[in-house]
């Protein structure tokens, strides 16, 4: 016989007439109005998750109702008849009358007492018979008679069974019923229940009705408008929870089980289900879990309950969110409101025929049996009858009969009390749901001998789904809350350590759903399990080194938590050192698991890890605690450390993958947030939370300080203001009291000493001993520190605390605190005698020895005994010690309290689901990430890992530039050149490279482009480094700098980057290196075969060349430069070049790094062993001499300079850095290359210019370093020098001032101006100065300016010769035509230099009157230069230069200005000017530089002569040098004369000359003939006519014919006054 029952079974209900179709208006009110409710608050919540639209009002939850095809009174009458047929095919109804088929009502009988009640005339007459009520003896012989069928001794018919007569009324009532939905619900389920409550049906009969049943609810016959809904509902639970039936066969019974599962799990879930009441939902439960927990039942049956119990879990915590919106914010309230007003509702599930029930106590569940077989008269079954016995859940303390009186629903009876008065039945809320999660809880009890793992894992599976369902109502929930906070966790975080996987795996599971929904109540709940997580999963194993993997790569990753601490030393008897397995076992530790299990741990963590904002709630809630561990960062550390491939040697293959995802979700998650709107409304203040975790950091420091030396410890946290005042013992003992980081052992050492009495005092005032035992208080006070072994030192601590004891009220019983003082010293006995391993149990204090010991101690009495047993007993089963150095099962169990201690002080978790506290956590967290994904990059074998990491290192890499994590980007940047192995610092090997060229397409082949296109990951972390990385991150880069320049360098080098830079100031292009060897693919077949190729390496190498680039090598050469074209790093070099002037420091600092610091050469190219030939056709240039060229130092001396002048805050920033660099460069110029020397000038010059308004550099400096430069050098670099220069001095200004009045400026210009290539702009340069209309030519430069374009107007005489020597025929070759137009070129200049000379005589005066010269001085130092220029151009071999020459000084000679009666120094224009170009043009060898013209050249330069000195005849007569001038006038016109010159010309233009000065001197009187008297003449007569007479004998006749004798009587007077006149003035002179 199977039974499903809490009682006896009903033997037969009071029938229901059909007329009880409805109830009385009040009682439908009542039901409506609750099922009204009920809708309501369903559809709010609906609303609220956003399930349905406002209008929107399901009948029931499902998502289609199911609709019946043929008519609910026909099916409903189909059902019975089924049920009533399978009946009658039964012996025991066999005998059924014909009221039984036809569905009318039997025959009346006289035992039965009819009573009827009336209603108004439109509802039905309400029957309910009384005869069933009855539970005597004479009505229970007559049921069975009736039951049973049987017939008296007469042959008459006894009445039908009740069961088959209720279905025949049923049907009679559906005649009558014309809508099903108005149809009373107890009244239709009323037959039906009796048959399943029913101990006399079989198993089939049971299931029919049950099916019956299902329909109904299935097709929608019963729904939530059907009247009495609440009170059928209450009968139907009350009924399947009880159901009886006679067993048969398993499969059959089974099967009956199963459709109560499917049933109680509709009902729940059905219309009525929030109808139900808190008792019928804790059968309803306490039947699932009993199925489930029933070992002797199918693995099916059980698996299907658990399902069952499952969904009907969901719908049951489900009703929270309910009952949360009814409570609003008064949830406590509530809370309160459900223990007061319900008696306590206890589910027993029973297993195997026992029910374990939990104490009073809350401690381990005891069994009791079910049920006595011998008092069950309905549920035993004889042992040969071979019927079996399914015991299920049944009321505890009652006997049978009780049972069934009490515990049983009558069906009849309660329909009828429902006709008197309405039912009220309060909707199930939260008594039920508290008590089957207690139950639910409690099946987890790890110790407990009644749960088998079977039971634990079927528990947590239906918790997790009650978690998942309403895991923050539970949080919410007081009672609730306090299960989850207390049991719950306590019964977890004890299962998470066994060693059973699939209990295990549950239990983490559970676990990882409680903290997903209720952390916030669970803070060091939580902060224990990760770390026993953390504990168990870190490795305590190095990194195994790798080949190919620098180990600087991976720095970073923790090597152990920070949570595990130094073990406590325990070395007194009174504690029992734990060994590692045990200590494990407890929790202490968490040590090797194994590897299915850390897989599994991992698991665990990693759902955790998804939660959005989980490592953020660690990092505020832990990280930024002073006394919690470091979680975040712990747990970080964790993932990173097990995301390395060696992890899988102790986990498995799967674990680093693992941890590797949950690492990448942690940042992908920060990334997400990077760009939300900052949440701070509710959340702790960013600035706190950094003085709190720097707060942290000061304690652990000094706690280790503390640990290693108490004192310096003190005086470390007094000096960080940690401490107040050291001497102060109150102050020092707070923090002692308050920190969990000091190292207990040395605590109790430092306390004990006796110098420290006052603080041993003031750390004993902060404990509240009142009101407990002696035994009680130590305990207490010896948890905060261990005692010292030394027994002096006990004592006074023990005298310490006997003081404190004592200090306030003394507690009854105790005599003082001496008394005190020997019992705790006892207690410290007894407790190490107890627990000491050492002393054997025969041989260990007794409670009998305990109490002599202390007789007579307390005042001179006994302590009370009772007292003395108690602390006996509490230090016998519990060890006075620190709970790490617990040795008993019980060591989680102390430990668990005191974490409930801490809890209330604790706080609840902070949820943070905000960004504002991501950069904080990143900056102390992204050292493993990035080392990790470093580690990983490198060591990945299959493809799919490297988008993940690449978009790690993006994320990464953004995060730590938005948030301004420096150090994080630069440490990305490492990694990542690192991998690329661009960056390595020894030189790429250039003396191979080799230009293949094909056409107009070449491309240059070199150690580093085939090493990086043949290693796929330096290619891909060069792309992720430039495209990820760097790209858009430049301002926030700093040390990374260094490994992006160094890649560039190389880059540039091995021509893989455009030299395009140069133009951004003004440049050309940096020159490459020149190829080692060029290829030109075009000159060579296609396929020249395997003779073809060796041939050609044979002849490369007699050539002594290198051999030709592989095809290979020339594809990895061209995936390298499709590689680094995809970077783009000539637009991240414009990107560079735009960043604020910080950044630019940066990157400026890490170029300048690259400069060669000593005097000896930068080299790149290693220079080849072998001796290089010359260069030849596709062959080795030959060697250079002198300092190789570096293009890169080019490059970097471009790149600072372009950073320095971009504006102004950039120069104040880098520009006296860039200019010392330069400076350098051009100061070690004899080991520099020109073009390195000749681009670091100009750049010094633009920076120069750029910099006119600061002082960064001083133009005279600049000036003489680039004149100090050797004239080979200066010569190299002239072109770049002339350009800086003119950028310097194109605007007029300051600095133009300064630079052209610098004489190194002037000597510089003179060195280079004959460079070909230059002179042309030099002379540009020199007219812009000449022509400027501010006065540019000053006296500091004037004379320069004057050499200079006697340098150009020489030039073009040189020219000229040059070309009449190579052409003296005049015929001209193309070359020849070439080098004519630049000939012109010079000719041009040469004629324009003079005619800025003869310019520059405009300027003289007023240099003079300007000058402090004095006035001879004056006239020397400026008309000097320019007469000694136009004198020598006077000469110049080109006539157009002669002739403009001739032209400038002619018209300087006769300039106003040029003479003046203030001094002589004028006079020189003879002497100096005009005789030496006479004699200069008398030479032979200036007459043959141009024949043709010399002679009018001597022809005009004589008349010149000529007339200049006429022009300052009268003012010459005042100097004492005219005669000597005119002496020397008439020797050098004699020379003219006779100097082989066609004399036509040059006699008369001679003669016409001196005929003029001869007539102005005879008319002026200076030249007078002597008288007739004899006289000799006068010296300047004599000398002119004894010279003239020479080559111009007549000219005397002609100017001075004879004289009339009276004239000549006169002349001796005239001549001997002037003769006269003359001797005076030579006297004065």
């Amino acid at each position: 016989m199977a039974e499903l029952s809490q009682g006896d079974p009903v033997e037969h209900g009071s029938e229901q007439s059909a007329s009880t179709t409805r109830t009385t208006e009040k009682r439908d009110q009542k039901t409506s109005g609750i099922m009204d409710s009920s809708t309501r608050i369903r559809t709010e919540i609906n609303q609220k998750n956003g399930l349905l639209h406002e209008d929107t009002l399901p009948a029931m939850p499902r998502e289609r109702t199911i609709s019946a095809a043929v008519d609910a009174v026909a099916l409903i009458t189909t059902e019975c008849i089924t049920v009533t047929s399978a009946m009658r095919k039964h012996a025991r109804w066999a005998h059924s009358s014909v009221s039984a088929i036809l569905g009318g009502s039997p025959s009346p009988s006289k035992s039965r007492e009819t009573v009827r009640h009336f209603r108004n005339k439109e509802e039905p007459e309400v029957i309910i018979e009384m005869s069933s009520m009855g539970m005597g003896s004479a009505h229970s012989a007559f049921l069975s008679g009736s039951r049973w069928g049987l017939r008296g001794k007469k042959g008459k018919s006894l009445e039908d069974d009740p069961l088959i007569a209720a279905f025949a009324r049923l049907r009679n009532d559906l005649r009558r019923c014309i809508d099903i939905r108005t149809f009373d619900i107890p009244a239709l389920l009323h037959p039906f229940l009796q048959v399943i409550r029913s101990s006399s049906t079989s198993a089939s009969i049971t299931s029919l009705a049950l099916v019956a049943i299902t329909k109904f609810f299935a097709y929608n016959l019963i729904s939530r408008d059907s009247p009495r809904l609440a009170l059928g509902m209450q009968l139907l639970s009350a009924a399947i929870t009880h159901c009886r039936f006679e067993a048969s066969d398993s499969a059959a019974d089974e099967t009956v089980l199963l459709r109560i599962l499917k049933l109680m799990e509709g009902i729940l879930s059905g219309p009525g289900g929030d109808l139900l009441g808190d008792e019928s939902v804790c059968e309803m439960m306490e039947t699932g879990l009993s199925m489930c927990c029933q070992i002797r039942l199918s693995e099916l049956l059980r698996r299907s309950a658990e399902m069952s119990m499952s969904s009907m879990c969901q719908v049951v915590f489900e009703r929270l969110k309910t009952l949360e919106i009814e409570a609003g914010d008064n949830v406590e309230a509530m809370d309160e409101e459900s223990r007061d007003s319900h008696s306590p509702l206890k589910l027993e599930p029973s297993v195997n025929g026992t029910t374990v029930v939990p104490d009073s106590t809350g401690g381990e569940m005891k069994p009791t049996a079910i049920m006595d077989e011998k008092e069950d008269m309905h549920g035993s079954v004889e042992e040969n009858s071979g019927s079996t016995s399914l015991d299920l859940p049944r009321e505890r303390g009652k006997s049978v009969a009780q049972r069934a009186s009490a515990s049983a629903v009558e069906l009849s009876q309660t329909a009828k009390q429902t006709t008197e008065e309405p039912v009220s039945i309060k909707p199930y809320g939260l008594p039920s749901i508290r008590e089957l999660f207690r139950v639910l809880v409690d099946l987890l009890q790890p110790h407990s001998k009644q749960h088998g793992d079977g039971m634990r894992i079927m528990a947590l599976r239906i918790i997790d789904v009650a978690l998942e369902v309403a895991g923050p109502s539970i949080a919410r929930h007081p009672s609730l809350a306090m299960l989850a906070k207390d049991d719950l966790c306590r019964h977890l975080f004890q299962l998470v350590r066994s060693e059973n996987m699939t209990l295990l795996n549950e239990s983490l599971r559970v676990a990882g759903t409680l903290l997903h929904t209720c952390r916030g109540v669970l803070k060091l709940q939580q902060e224990l399990f990760l770390s026993y997580l953390v504990a168990c999963l870190h490795p305590r194993v190095e990194i195994p080194t790798e080949p190919g993997i620098d180990p600087a790569l991976y720095e970073g990753i923790p090597e152990v938590p920070k949570l595990v601490r130094p073990p406590a030393s325990s070395n007194s008897g009174r504690s029992t050192p734990v060994p590692v397995k045990d200590r494990q076992k407890l929790g202490m530790e968490g040590g090797s698991r194994r590897p299915d299990a850390r897989e599994a741990m991992v698991e665990s963590i990693g759902a955790l890890s998804r939660i959005p904002s989980y490592l953020v709630e660690l990092f505020v809630n832990y990280d930024c605690e002073v006394d919690r561990a470091d979680l975040c960062e712990d747990m970080v550390g964790l993932l990173a450390r097990n995301a390395f491939p060696d992890a899988a040697t102790w986990s498995t293959t799967n674990v680093p993958a693992l941890c590797l995802d949950a690492l990448l979700g942690y940042i992908q998650f920060i990334a997400d947030r990077l760009h939300l709107e900052p949440r701070r409304e509710g959340f702790p203040d960013r600035e706190k939370l950094r003085e709190r975790r720097a707060r942290k950091k000061i304690v652990i420091r000094g706690a280790t300080k503390f640990n290693e030396n108490p004192k310096s410890g003190i005086a470390y946290l007094t000096s960080q203001g940690i401490i107040e005042n050291p001497d102060n013992a109150h102050s020092v003992a707070l923090f002692l009291r308050g920190t969990t980081r000091i190292s207990k052992t040395v605590l109790g050492d430092f306390l004990s000493k006796k110098a420290n009495d006052q603080l041993l005092k003031a750390f004993m005032d902060l404990f509240d001993f009142s009101r407990k035992r002696v035994d009680e208080a130590l305990r207490e006070l010896l948890n905060s520190f261990r005692l010292p072994g030394e027994a002096p030192l006990i004592e006074r601590i023990v005298e310490c605390f006997s003081e404190k004891y004592c200090s306030g009220v003394t507690p009854e019983g105790i005599a003082g605190k001496d008394a005190v003082h020997v019992l705790a010293y006892a207690i410290i006995i007894l407790n190490t005698d107890q627990h000491n391993p050492s002393v054997k149990n025969e041989k260990r204090m007794t409670y009998t020895d305990f109490a002599k010991n202390l007789r007579g101690v307390n005042g001179g009495g006994n302590f009370d005994p009772e007292y003395l047993q108690q602390i006996y007993d509490s230090i016998k089963t519990n060890e006075i010690i620190l709970p790490e150095e617990h040795s008993t099962a019980r060591a989680f169990d102390y430990g668990w309290e005191e974490l409930l201690l801490k809890t209330r002080n604790a706080g609840d978790l902070i949820l943070c689901d905000t960004n504002i506290f991501d950069a904080d956590m990143f900056e102390a967290t992204w050292r493993p990430i990035v080392a990790t994904l470093s580690y990983v990059f490198m060591s990945a074998s299959e493809d799919v890992v490297f988008p993940r990491i690449n978009t790690g290192f993006l994320q990464c890499a953004q995060i730590a530039a938005t948030y301004g994590v420096t150090e994080a980007l630069d440490r990305i940047i490492y990694c990542m050149s690192s991998i690329s192995t661009v960056a390595q610092d020894r030189p790429w090997n250039t003396a191979l490279n080799t230009k293949v060229q094909k056409g107009k397409e070449s491309v240059m082949v070199s150690e580093l482009a085939v090493k990086l296109g043949g290693n796929f990951r330096a290619k891909l972390a060069t792309y992720v480094l430039f495209q990820y990385v760097v790209r858009g991150n430049v301002q926030e880069i700093r040390s990374g700098w260094k490994h992006i320049v160094q890649i560039w360098l190389n880059l540039f080098a091995n021509s893989l980057i455009s030299p395009s830079l140069s133009r951004k100031i003004g440049l050309d292009p940096i020159p490459l290196q020149t190829p080692t060897h060029v290829v030109d693919r075009a000159d060579k077949p296609a396929d020249g075969g395997f003779i073809s190729s060796f041939f050609s390496t044979i002849s490369s190498y007699t050539a002594d060349d290198p051999p030709e680039p592989s095809e290979e090598e020339l594809e990895y050469t061209m995936t390298t430069v499709d590689c680094v074209a995809n970077c783009h790093i000539e637009d991240l070099l414009l990107e560079a070049t735009q960043m604020p002037p910080r950044a630019t420091k940066d990157l400026t600092l890490a170029l300048l790094e690259q400069l060669p610091q000593d005097p000896s050469p930068a080299v790149i190219v290693v220079k080849p062993e072998r001796p290089s030939s010359p260069t030849k056709a596709n062959g080795h240039r030959p060697g250079n001499r002198g300092p190789a060229y570096d293009p890169s130092l080019v490059y970097v001396l471009e790149i600072i300079t372009l950073l320095a002048i971009r504006d102004e805050s950039s120069l104040a920033a880098v520009g006296e850095l860039v200019a010392d660099a330069l400076q350098n460069v051009i100061r070690n110029a004899g080991n520099t290359h020109s073009m390195v020397l000749s681009r670091a000038v100009y750049c010094l010059l633009l920076l120069l210019q750029k910099s006119s308004t600061q002082t960064l550099v001083r133009a005279p400096v600049v000036l003489h370093m680039i004149s100090s430069l050797s004239q080979p050098k200066l010569e190299k670099s002239a072109a770049l020098i002339l350009k800086g220069l003119i950028v310097c001095v194109k605007e007029s200004g300051t600095l133009r001032n300064e630079i052209i009045n610098t004489p190194d400026f002037w000597s510089t210009i003179e060195r280079i101006h004959t460079v070909p290539g230059v002179s042309a702009g030099v002379f540009s340069l020199l007219k812009a100065i000449v022509e400027d209309r501010s006065p540019a030519v000053t006296a500091d430069n004037y004379e320069f300016v004057v050499r200079l374009l006697n340098s150009y107007a020489n030039a073009g005489g040189a020219a000229a010769a040059s070309q009449r020597q190579r052409d003296p025929n005049n015929r001209r070759t193309p070359n020849q035509e070439q080098s004519k137009t630049r000939e012109n070129e010079v000719f041009q200049r040469g004629e324009e230099a003079v005619h800025f000379v003869q310019q520059l005589t405009s300027r003289v005066p007023a240099l003079i009157e300007q000058s402090h010269l004095e006035r001879n001085e004056a006239w020397i130092t400026y008309w000097s230069p320019i007469f000694e220029c136009l004198r020598v151009q006077c000469e110049n071999p080109h006539r157009g230069i002669r002739r403009r020459a001739f032209s400038s000084l002619q018209s300087a000679l006769q300039s106003a200005e040029l003479a003046s009666s203030d001094h002589q120094a004028w006079t020189a224009i003879f002497s100096e000017v005009l005789f030496p170009l006479i004699e200069r043009l008398l030479k032979p060898e200036v007459y043959q530089s141009d024949p043709a013209g010399m002679g009018e050249t001597r022809i005009s330069v004589a008349r010149l002569l000529c007339k200049i000195f006429l022009h300052y005849l009268v003012s010459l007569t005042e100097w004492e040098g005219m005669m000597d001038t005119w002496f020397r006038i008439l020797d050098h016109m004699d020379r003219l004369m006779n100097s082989g010159q066609g004399r036509s010309g040059m006699e008369e233009e001679i003669s016409e000359s001196l005929k003029n000065i001869l007539y102005f001197m005879k008319s002026d009187g200076y030249l007078v003939p002597p008288t007739l008297g004899g006289e000799q003449g006068t010296p300047i007569w004599d000398e002119t006519w004894k010279r003239v007479d020479k080559f111009l004998p007549g000219m005397r006749e002609e100017i001075f014919p004879d004289p009339p004798p009276q004239q000549q009587q006169q002349t001796p007077h005239a001549s001997a006054e002037s003769g006269g006149k003359e001797n005076k003035e030579t006297e004065a002179s």
